[in-house]
């Protein structure tokens, strides 16, 4: 593996017309094909959803989803959707630098917290990060369709 922590990072916002650039390394994470990812980034956009890119040598490598909330539970917070750095360059440095965008993003929206849902293979990553377990465990419930 290539030493990639001395290139550097730009790390901003994508613009929709974007999106479709960050397919490739999305899919790395989520099992869905370029039309159902559009879709679904579009929708949830109105929602406040927003792609963020790491970009290295002007090339995409790491792309996270983020949205604003707000809940009586959290209060105000950013909650990570997604967060995925290609397997070819991971260790590059992008997931924390990706991470430290979301964390200065909250604070300067005067959030209180950063909450995000992780794979049990990523939780050592979050944790170095300094993120904690959450005592509350998620729970679902698949609802058929009539």
């Amino acid at each position: 593996m290539a030493d990639n922590h001395n290139k550097s990072l730009d790390i901003r916002r994508l613009s929709p017309a974007e999106w479709t650039q960050a397919f490739p390394v999305i899919a790395q994470l989520r099992s869905l094909d370029e039309a159902e990812f559009l879709r679904r980034a579009r929708r949830q956009s109105h929602s406040g959803y927003e792609l963020v890119g790491a970009f290295q040598d002007g090339k995409l490598i790491g792309v996270m989803g983020m949205r604003p909330v707000h809940t009586l539970a959290r209060g105000s917070h950013l909650h990570i959707d997604d967060l995925v750095v290609d397997a070819a360059i991971r260790g590059s440095g992008a997931g924390r630098a990706l991470m430290e965008y979301a964390e200065t993003d909250a604070r300067a929206r005067d959030m209180t917290a950063v909450f995000l849902d992780a794979r049990p293979d990523a939780v050592p990553f979050y944790e170095r990060q300094n993120f904690a377990l959450h005592s509350a465990p998620s729970m679902k419930k698949m609802l058929s369709s009539s």
